[in-house]
């Protein structure tokens, strides 16, 4: 029995198929089927119901899917219970929005390093709910997302790391115009909605039945603020109070009353509380503190 196998089997349970599991752990189709032959002659057992076109557990693939996570979760814990109290040892996984990659995380892990040399975080990028995904699935340890908006994974818990408030940000020399205006009037740069600041921004938008008129739909903040920088519309996005006071763009507050979001440390419920995520959201909250004075 392999470690990889179990995983392959948990994304399968999460993502619906062979091909979507395959792409979600970087195998090919083949390759998962291999994998899930493997544990059905390893353990004299049929995993799934094959007459259907969707594949669906059996009884006793949903028993070895239950043992499996509990196994995972045991075995990544390994690592953090290696370190002594004083110098932590081990690996994290970790994914991360790009504004959290772009702002505190490298102030974050430097600090990190030199409190605990023998640690590694190995950082991925990508969207909130994508990361939420990933973590379900086991392939990453930990994320630093927003704070997760309905629908969510029952299976997710967070820690808050700091707060973020939401800007219309406009070209230089609009700050004469009101936020209505500029909405109504300039081309609209969206935030995608995949992501869980796009849905917030987007329900702000219909509650104060803001018209706008879109333009391009991007999710990469520092991508939009170069195409608002260039004069080319104006966008919603989350950005730290520091940050903005340093742009040469138009800032608004935006929202009534402003709109702010958490940012946090996310989890797998049953995986949490472990030593180096402790330490990294410590060390990610303190270079946010240092970050405003």
């Amino acid at each position: 029995m392999s470690l990889r196998a179990l995983r392959t089997l948990q994304a399968i349970a999460h993502h619906g198929s062979f091909a979507r599991a395959g792409e979600a752990v970087g195998l090919t189709q083949s390759a998962v089927s291999l994998q899930v032959k493997a544990l059905e002659e390893e353990f004299r057992v049929t995993l799934f119901d094959r007459s259907r076109r969707v594949p669906r557990f059996t009884e006793a693939g949903k028993i070895l899917l239950d043992r499996s996570a509990e196994v995972l979760a045991l075995y990544d814990q390994i690592a953090g219970a290696l370190g002594d109290e004083n110098s932590l040892t081990g690996r994290l996984k970790l994914g991360a929005i790009q504004t959290a990659l772009s702002g505190v995380l490298p102030e974050a892990l430097a600090a990190l390093y030199k409190a605990h040399p023998r640690i590694r975080v190995h950082v991925a990028s990508g969207m909130s709910a994508e990361l939420a995904m990933q973590i379900v699935t086991g392939e990453i340890d930990a994320a630093i997302t927003t704070e997760p908006v309905r629908p969510h994974s029952s299976e997710l818990v967070w820690t808050p790391l700091y707060t973020d408030r939401f800007w219309l940000i406009a070209p230089p020399g609009y700050a004469d115009r009101s936020i209505k205006e500029l909405l109504s009037t300039l081309p609209f740069i969206r935030f995608d909605a995949r992501a869980w600041a796009g849905r917030i921004i987007e329900r702000e938008l219909r509650r104060q039945n803001l018209n706008v008129h879109d333009e391009m739909v991007l999710d990469s903040q520092e991508v939009i603020l170069r195409m608002v920088g260039k004069g080319l519309g104006v966008a919603v996005v989350p950005l730290p109070d520091e940050v903005c006071t340093t742009l040469v763009l138009t800032c608004f507050p935006f929202g009534v009353p402003q709109l702010t979001r958490q940012v946090v440390l996310l989890e797998r419920q049953d995986r949490s509380g472990g030593a180096l995520a402790k330490a990294l959201a410590q060390a990610v909250k303190e270079a946010a503190t240092a970050a405003k004075i």
